[in-house]
C-alpha cells in the first residue's frame, strides 16, 4: 500500500457531542473492527483539563485473515518519539493512558498485517511518506488517510511551555 505515516502532535486530549474514544485524564483504548485499518483522526484540546480526547474512524484495507500485535509503549513522559509499524503492517488501533504530573500520555500502536483489499491493491508495500505536522497545540483538528494510502506510523513531541 502506498502509505502514508501521520506525524501527530499527541500531546494531551477534548470534545462536546461526538462520540469521543476516551474522556480527558482517562485512558484511550482504540481498536479497528477485523480487516480494517485507521482512515481518520479527530481531535480537541482541553485547556482545564491539559488533555486531548480522540477519535478515530476505520476503512476496510484487509481482504483476509491479520497478524496484528501490540507494540510496547513507545515512549516515556515528556519524550519525543517516531514510531512505524513494520514492513507490510498498517496502524489498525492505538492505547494510551495520561499522567497529570507530567500533562501527557504513553502512547501503544496496534499494527496489522495482511493481504490488501482492492481498494488499495497496488500500493500495499510502497511509496510511504510523512506528512507536516497536522495540528498545533490547544486546537481542534480532524485528519484524513488519503484515498489509496494507509496510516502506517506516528510521531510526536511534547512541550509544557506552548502559547
Amino acid at each position: 500500500m502506498r502509505r502514508v505515516a501521520l506525524f501527530l502532535l499527541l500531546t494531551g486530549l477534548f470534545a462536546s457531542g461526538q462520540d469521543w474514544h476516551n474522556n480527558y485524564d482517562e485512558p484511550l483504548n482504540f481498536q479497528c473492527p477485523p480487516g480494517q485499518s485507521i482512515s481518520s483522526i479527530s481531535s480537541y484540546h482541553n485547556s482545564y483539563h491539559d488533555d486531548r480526547r480522540w477519535k478515530f474512524s476505520c476503512k476496510p484495507t484487509f481482504s483476509w485473515g491479520t497478524d496484528c500485535f501490540l507494540s510496547p509503549y513507545v515512549n516515556d513522559f515528556d519524550e519525543t518519539f517516531s514510531f512505524e509499524c513494520p514492513p507490510h503492517h498498517v496502524i489498525a488501533g492505538i492505547n494510551s493512558y495520561h499522567n497529570n504530573y507530567h500533562e501527557d500520555r504513553r502512547w501503544q500502536f496496534y499494527c496489522c498485517r495482511s493481504k490488501c483489499t482492492s481498494e488499495v491493491r497496488g500500493h500495499c508495500h510502497s511509496g510511504c511518506q510523512w506528512t507536516s505536522f497536522v495540528n498545533s497545540f490547544d486546537e481542534y483538528f480532524f485528519w484524513t488517510v488519503p484515498i489509496q494510502r494507509v496510516l502506517v506510523g506516528t510521531g510526536s513531541y511534547h512541550d509544557d511551555f506552548h502559547e
